[in-house]
């Protein structure tokens, strides 16, 4: 966003700063100013001055010899113009003045041309004339000047008056950086208040006036609004006879100065109240519009349109257009069809002032490869209640101008009116959060300038439609900080209650599963939470498990990343297989990381997400070594009972034979085991791998950091060790199962202590030892005590086939 200072001084007209002091004052007040650039740097000395006589060079013939009336007095000047003439009013730099570039557009030169008398073959010249490019500008901005030339002032410019100064050269153009959420900033008007407000000056903005004859402009013009979620307003108006021409000076000078090119009145009216209102406008032929009916609606996809630049472009369903009675003329807030242009045979003209939706305007302009002003403007979210006053600006200016006669009245389709927010009110909240003490008179004084309302009443302060920011009671104190000056607040202490920080039970949970992994040898690893569908062919998943139903990633980087993963095994995996083949021995790695189940497809709602805790390794250790990680695990998270083991675990992925489900409190929480082979050799893993998963979420209800004191034992333990020949399809988890149910009130604790298969066993069975534990904690145990429990434990082993090792 650009705006010149004298722009500025047209709604602020006591302001009077200097550049630099304009850019610190506005960027500490919120506006920042980027950067700015004086127009007339580097141009010194540079008046107007009027050619009173003509002489050929005696020594050259493509030179003129000009006596030069600049005031004061008259120089003779030496040129080789040819569009010089006797009477003409010119821009001259005399003696030791300066011009900012050469001849070429854009050939400006750091820190000036010193121009100083000398003779030109033979000739004494005190000074020179310039063209537009001399003085720092172009053709562009300058439309009335030549392509070759000395530039030419009319007739009426006053000789020796500055130049510079008549050229509107005089004067500093400033470059805003201006947030998404200040949309009223997109405007001078926006830009002028803030001026204001910082420097505590009078805000004059333009005063509109509805013009317009003694017509119904509905008898010119009908327009429907299909779509009013993304058009929630529209306004129209006619203006008929129209005279094309060139616009006023003043005009084009201030839209030269922010960049824009002069071209005729009617365009320079729609880019000037776009500049002035930050209100985008198109205007239409009439005499083009079928049924002069106005349908504001959505295309159809594949329909293709011409804008009017010449391109054709294809529209999608998606895409906002204006049509007549038969066809589109418009992309709704990006460009106008070639079919209704504005040409220099129009008659009666429709100007279009709307407010569009930003989010559609944006994605549609992407859509169909084409960005304008008018889209810029109009994605950041437009205040609909700003429409009504751009467009009856615009038709102020036609009539002041004498381009055309408007037509009385406007249409005006406005769906729902957008009201403006109240923001309860609170000066002791404020001083608090800034740190300040100031009064409620200050804060709303500062509130008023920034046109902020206030309700004494209900304590409100109401924010005009065109502050999108203004929400909230944070909004209200962001606004006296900004205006009370932010290096006038005072330096305080922070105050409050100070509480110790600490991890939420889950992270606890999470960082405690992190300790133990690191403290058995385990580094973390991290892999992608989407894969590839390829991925349960890998793991020999089945075509109809439901873990083949995923959550499909609708713009993926490519095929290998297009699901969510509903299994965490394939990054472990396949970070396995990339240090076996790096050579590494002795891996073993885990990583914390969620899962995406879908509740249904096609989704409906978010997926679950739950947190698996995944171990694997290969190298030293086995199945019994991941056992314990997970034991030790449970142990120091106070799962204080015994977990069992089912190896009826059903995982495709692992081997049939050396898997088993983790079960704690009859639950499923987790399963372990050897990387099937054929999975293994799949991935590129030479040797056995084992992995371990356990589902987070399930835990977590088991968890705690309770801890008990139990004093130390007074009373002496009884133990007894029994030897055993078992089926060899009884696992060791089954005898356990049995000691802790029958070992009564004073088992105290259980070890296995060997396990034997040899020739000394028969075949099918083998040998188990177990040393069993027994203590009172009131008093020293008697042989029956321990006698009885030893025999409701083996009769409960000889039930199972289990018989005493003779």
């Amino acid at each position: 966003m650009n705006t010149s200072l004298s722009w500025i001084k047209a709604y602020v007209p006591d302001l009077d700063v200097t550049a630099q002091e304009y850019t610190d004052a506005m960027t500490l007040s919120g506006t920042k100013v980027e950067g700015f650039e004086e127009l007339d740097a580097d141009l010194e000395k540079i008046v107007i001055g009027q050619i009173d006589k003509i002489e050929k060079h005696p020594d050259a013939d493509k030179l003129v010899v000009c006596q030069v009336n600049v005031g004061s007095e008259t120089v003779q000047i030496v040129t080789g113009a040819k569009n010089v003439f006797e009477g003409a009013k010119v821009p001259v730099v005399l003696d030791g003045g300066r011009v900012a570039g050469g001849h070429e557009p854009g050939q400006r030169v750091a820190g000036g041309i010193k121009i100083k008398k000398g003779k030109l073959r033979g000739v004494e010249s005190y000074g020179m004339m310039c063209s537009i490019e001399e003085l720092g500008s172009d053709t562009n901005m300058y439309p009335e000047a030549p392509e070759n030339g000395i530039y030419i002032f009319p007739e009426d410019a006053e000789v020796g008056a500055d130049a510079i100064k008549a050229l509107g050269r005089d004067d500093v153009v400033f470059e805003y950086e201006i947030t998404s959420n200040r949309v009223d900033c997109y405007s001078v008007v926006g830009i002028a208040r803030e001026a204001a407000a910082t420097f505590g000056k009078k805000f004059c903005p333009p005063v509109v006036t509805e013009t317009g004859n003694d017509e119904d402009v509905n008898d010119y013009v009908k327009v429907t609004v299909e779509n009013t979620e993304l058009c929630p307003r529209y306004c129209a108006r006619v203006v008929k006879n129209i005279k094309i021409g060139p616009s006023p000076e003043w005009m084009q000078r201030r839209l030269a100065s922010v960049g824009i090119r002069p071209i005729n009145n009617l365009v320079d009216i729609t880019n000037y109240v776009m500049e002035e209102y930050g209100q985008p406008m198109h205007a239409y032929d009439l005499d083009t519009i079928v049924d002069r009916h106005i349908v504001v609606k959505n295309a159809q996809d594949g329909e293709k349109f011409i804008t009017l630049d010449g391109q054709e472009r294809e529209m999608d369903k998606d895409v906002l257009m204006i049509c007549d009675g038969e066809k589109a003329i418009g992309i709704a807030g990006i460009m106008g069809g070639e079919n209704s242009m504005i040409t220099d045979d129009v008659k009666t003209m429709l100007f279009e002032a709307a407010c569009f939706d930003g989010v559609n305007i944006r994605k549609s302009s992407k859509r169909v490869g084409l960005r304008t002003d008018a889209s810029g403007k109009f994605e950041k979210g437009l205040d609909p209640n700003n429409a009504k006053a751009a467009i009856d600006r615009a038709c102020q200016l036609i009539e002041e101008m004498g381009a055309g006669e408007v037509v009385g009245g406007t249409v005006d389709v406005y769906s729902k009116v957008k009201e403006p927010v109240r923001v309860p009110f609170d000066a002791d909240k404020i001083n608090a959060m800034l740190g300040t003490d100031l009064s409620e008179e200050q804060m709303l004084a500062y509130f008023e300038k920034i046109d902020l309302g206030y309700d004494p009443e209900t304590k409100e302060v109401i924010a005009p439609t065109f502050r999108h920011d203004l929400f909230r009671i944070a909004d209200l104190a962001e606004e006296v900080a900004r205006f009370y000056g932010y290096d006038n607040i005072p330096t305080t202490l922070p105050s409050g209650e100070a509480t110790a920080g600490k991890l939420s039970f889950k992270l606890r949970i999470e960082q405690i599963a992190r300790d133990i992994a690191e403290f058995c040898g385990f580094s973390e690893g991290m892999s992608y939470s989407f894969e590839s569908p390829k991925v349960f062919d890998k793991l020999l998943i089945p075509a109809d498990s439901e873990l083949r139903r995923t959550v499909d990633i609708m713009n993926p980087l490519g095929e290998d990343y297009s699901v969510m993963r509903t299994v965490s095994l394939n990054g472990m995996l396949t970070s396995l297989a990339t240090n076996y083949n790096r050579r590494n021995k002795n891996v073993r790695l885990y990583e914390l990381g969620n899962i995406y189940l879908p509740k249904q497809l096609p989704l409906t709602e978010l997926p679950e997400e739950r947190m698996q805790f995944t171990l694997g390794m290969y190298g030293d250790g086995d199945f019994f070594t991941m056992k314990g990680v997970v034991e030790e695990f449970f142990e120091k998270i106070g799962m204080k009972q015994r977990e069992t083991y089912d190896p009826n675990a059903g995982k495709p992925y692992l081997h049939p034979g050396r898997q088993a489900n983790i079960i704690y409190d009859g639950k499923v929480v987790g399963y372990l085991g050897e990387v099937h082979p054929e999975v293994a050799d799949t991935y590129g893993i030479g040797e056995r791998a084992y992995v371990a998963v356990i589902d987070m979420p399930e835990i977590l209800e088991y968890a705690t950091f309770d801890r008990k004191y139990e004093g130390i034992a007074k009373y002496p333990a009884v133990s007894r060790d029994i030897s055993m020949v078992v089926p060899k399809e009884i696992l060791v988890g089954q005898i356990e199962d049995v000691i802790a149910a029958k070992g009564g009130k004073y088992l105290e604790s259980f070890a296995l202590f060997d396990l034997y298969e040899g020739a000394q066993i028969k075949d099918g069975y083998k040998s188990v030892a177990y040393t069993i534990v027994f203590r009172a904690k009131d008093r020293t145990l008697e042989e029956a005590d321990v006698s009885a429990s030893m025999e409701k434990i083996l009769k409960a082993l000889e039930e199972m086939g289990i018989e005493l090792r003779k």
